[in-house]
Formats: structure tokens, sequence, C-alpha cells
């Protein structure tokens, strides 16, 4: 059998089975552990990536686990990675072009996934097989069918920005069979998706993110010092992922066996009780650089095909996490995955982790960047959200200077201070502050024309407050910072700004 592939496919085909028979016995103990249990149906789906009957049966049984748990994001993945399927047996097979690599744009995982399938080399070409499938009939009607079940899922999900790449794939197919009917209900669904894109703008709960960690091998076995993000639906805080994680591992080793550690400091398991199962949970956020920044504008981009997650850990010399804005450091944490978010499973393994630490003045930077950021996006949202606004608006013009942003101003601006400082981040900072007194005038701007009535005094003491804040910075810039008739500076386009701010009626009081 030498020089043949035999011996391999016999090899392959022992692993597969070895798989199914540990993860069909270890299933039965799982009912408890959702994520773990997932994370097995996973591997068999894999087991059989070549053998697409198999596979679907299992991604069909993750799709209704999901759904059972209004997890639609991850149950409209497994819909999609099915349709990818039945497309990539339909190009082997030669009824079509395209295969699993045209669901790219939907999601970062598909062709990843499901290009497995292969034609027999062994048999002719006018007489081949795909490897695995032979009494798989899959059609294009059949695929076409799958999709609009995709795009139901997609919907449940608010992942409405999916729909037209899929329906990209589903028209065609529709136009060439002259069905005007179906073309008008994709149509019509497409012009839905975009009017719930508008209505949800910034009020849409697309999940969050936590680093998990185990802790313990006698209690996690292969887990044990694994890091994994866990997808949480909607806003679960953290207080709440952790209460949950708590309850579930206590049934399964006992009270008083299990202990959550909520902090994102470095654990040592040596320092930890072995005799207890410990589990670490950290928030995270979606991270990207700076070259990726302008195809994550909008929200749905900021959480859709996530690989990369960051969080910071803040420190000073001296060992204390908290100290003055010139003692504060913080140590940022960006973790890779092995697969993007939403995918087939609400966990992923990280399989990359790097650390960078940020000076006190580039912590300043980057807080008061963020502050900038976070006062732009209440400005741009339309309809305004005015509780937002406020919120933002009053952290932001806080005038003590040992609080808020004069507090990074007086540490690292000061003329008697600044030299202790490299010179071009002290520019940065000043650019930054520039920027930070131009989109809060914007943003009382917008206020004034929002506020009620009863309401005037407190305007007036944004502006006042606002006003205080600019001075004292003008003061240590030796220059002009109170913006009346600078908003044409402003860093995004100022006929935008002014449309944003602009609708103040007659009587609205001014800023």
């Amino acid at each position: 059998m030498k020089g043949t592939g035999f011996p391999t496919e016999v090899k392959d085909l022992t692993k597969r089975i070895r798989t199914v028979l540990m993860a069909t016995a270890q299933m039965k103990e799982l009912h408890h552990e959702p994520e773990v249990l997932t994370d097995l149906q996973h591997s068999l789906a894999n087991s059989y990536a070549s053998t697409p009957e198999l596979r679907l049966t299992w991604l069909e049984t993750m799709t209704r686990n999901h759904a059972n748990l209004s997890n639609f994001s991850e149950a409209a993945c497994c819909q999609l990675h099915i349709a990818a399927l039945m497309a990539q047996y339909l190009k082997l097979k030669g009824d079509q072009d395209w295969g699993a690599e045209a669901f790219s744009p939907i999601s970062a995982n598909i062709a990843q996934d499901e290009t497995s399938l292969k034609l027999d080399s062994g048999r002719t070409h006018a007489d081949s097989r795909i490897a695995g499938v032979q009494d798989v009939q899959y059609t294009e009607d059949g695929l076409v069918e799958q999709m609009e079940v995709c795009a139901d899922y997609l919907e449940k999900a608010e992942r409405y920005e999916c729909l037209y790449y899929l329906y990209n794939l589903i028209l065609p197919i529709y136009q060439r069979k002259r069905d005007f009917a179906a073309m008008s209900r994709a149509y019509h669904t497409l012009s839905e998706a975009n009017s719930k894109i508008t209505q949800v703008q910034g009020k849409r709960l697309l999940g969050r993110f936590y680093r998990i960690v185990f802790f313990g091998q006698g209690f996690f076995e292969k887990d044990s010092g694994i890091e994994f993000i866990y997808k949480e639906p909607k806003v679960t805080s953290l207080s709440e992922i952790s209460e949950r994680l708590l309850n579930q591992y206590t049934n399964k080793f006992g009270n008083g066996m299990v202990k959550i550690i909520m902090d994102s400091v470095p654990v040592d398991e040596n320092d930890l009780d072995p005799k207890v199962a410990h589990i670490q949970v950290t928030h995270v956020t979606p991270y990207w650089d700076k070259s990726e920044a302008h195809l994550r504008v909008t929200e749905f981009e900021q959480n859709h095909n996530i690989s990369t997650f960051m969080f910071e850990t803040p420190f000073t010399k001296d060992g204390k996490p908290r100290g003055t804005p010139s003692e504060q450091y913080k140590r940022r944490t960006v973790l890779t995955t092995d697969y993007a978010f939403p995918y087939v499973k609400k966990r992923l393994k990280v399989i990359s982790r790097v650390e960078s630490d940020l000076a006190p003045i580039e912590v300043a930077l980057d807080e008061m960047r963020q502050r900038v950021c976070e006062l732009e996006e209440v400005v741009f949202t339309k309809p305004p959200d005015v509780k937002k606004l406020q919120l933002k608006l009053q952290g932001s013009v806080a005038v003590q200077v040992n609080a808020g942003p004069l507090a990074y101003a007086s540490a690292f601006l000061d003329p008697a201070l600044s030299p202790q400082f490299p010179d071009d981040k002290v520019e940065e900072l000043k650019d930054v502050f520039r920027e930070f007194v131009r989109v809060c005038y914007a943003a009382l701007q917008l206020n004034s024309r929002l506020v009620r009535s009863d309401q005037a005094e407190y305007q007036m003491a944004l502006r006042q407050n606002l006003h205080k804040m600019a001075q004292e910075l003008s003061h240590m810039f030796s220059e002009t910072l109170w913006p009346d008739s600078e908003l044409g500076s402003f860093k995004r386009n100022s006929q935008a700004l002014f449309s944003a701010i602009s609708g103040a009626s007659s009587n609205s009081s001014s800023a």
C-alpha cells in the first residue's frame, strides 16, 4: 500500500472514531456546562469535516441548542456553515462556480471551516465523486432554501448588515430562474433590514466579551490554565457572568469548592489553594489597530468578525494599582482568538497575547482620546440621546484640578512641569485637549437645543464650567481655546457638525 494515501486515511479515520467515542461519553455529563458541551459538539462536527451529512447533523444540533438559549447569532452561524458546506459541494461537483469562500464577507470563519471537501483522486474525472459524500444529493434549490433559513436567523440575531451579502448570493439565482415573486420578497426584506439598521443605531446590544481562565488541574483538567474569550448576551455585567460561572461550577464541584477572581492582575497558580477551583473573570473589549479603524466605524462593524480583544491593568511603580496622574501606568494586554466572533460557539481559545506598558503621559493621551471619541459619538448620534449626552457633558466639564481632564492637563501641560516629558507627547496631548474643548462646545450647543425650559440653570452651569476649564487650559497653553467661532476646525466635516447642532428654536437657550 506504499505510495498510496490509504495508510493516512486509515489513521485519520481511527482518530475521528476516537474523537467521536470520547466526545459522546463526555456529553452525557455536560448538560450543566453549555460552553463545554458546545465545544464537544463542535469537535464532533469537525471530525466529519469531509462527510457533509454527519457534519450537518451536528451543526443542526448546535443550532437547536443555541436557539433554545436565545443565542441567535451563534445559531445563525451554524446555519451559515451548513449553507457554505452545501455550496462547496455544488462547486466541487461542477454545478456552480462559487463555494464556501463566497460567504467570507459575512463571516471570516466560514471558508476556514468549510473548504475541506475534496474530489476522490482515485476515480477518473468522468466518474469523480466527492470523498465521503457519494450518497449526498444537495441541489441548488436546497441551497437557496438553506440560505433563506440563514436570513431568518440573521434577522433574529439583529445582524441585519449580513443580509446584504447573503442576498448577493441568492438574488442571481432568483433572477436566472425568473422567480420575480421571490425577488420581490428579497428586496422587501433588504429594505426592511436597512430601516431596522437606522432604527437600532446606538441601541443594539450585540453582546459583551470576557476573558475566562480556569485554574486547578484536578477540577478543569485540560482546560486548566487556558485562556478563553466568552461572548455573553446583551449587556451582561461582570458580576452576572461571575455569578453564573460560580453557580455552574459549584453545582458540579460542591459548596465552597469554587472561587471567582474578579481582577485582571496576573495569577500565579502556585499561590492558589489546589483544593479549590479558581476562575478568573476579566472584562475585555474588541480591539483593532489604527490601520483598521476606517473599517470599524459603526456599532455593528465594531462587534462583528472580531478576533482581537484588549484589557488594561493599572499599576504604579510602588506596587499600588492607583496613583496620581503623573504616577499612573497601565499595562495593555491584547488577546487574539483562534476564530472570530460571532461563531458557532460562544467561547474561543486565546492563541496569542501581546503586552505593552503605557507611561503616565501615554495613559493621559489614551484617556483623553477616548473621551473625545465618546463625545463625538453622542454629538453625531441621530436621533440625539439626551441622557447620554448630559452624562458625558457632566463628566467632561468638571473643573476640579485634581479630577477629570484638568487633572491630566495640570500634571503634564503646566509650563513648569511639561519639560519633564517628551516634547512630542506633550504636543500630542495639547492637540487632543484642543479637540476636546471643541467637541465639548459642540455637545453644549446640542444640549442647549434639547434641554427642557426648567433646565436653563443646569445648562448655564455646564456652560460656566466649560468656560472656566477653557480659561485654565488657555492659561497653560498661552493661547485662547474658547471656540465660539472656530467650530469649522472641528475634526469631522464642519457641515456635519452644524447639522448635528442646528435646529435650535428662537426661544431656546444659547450655549
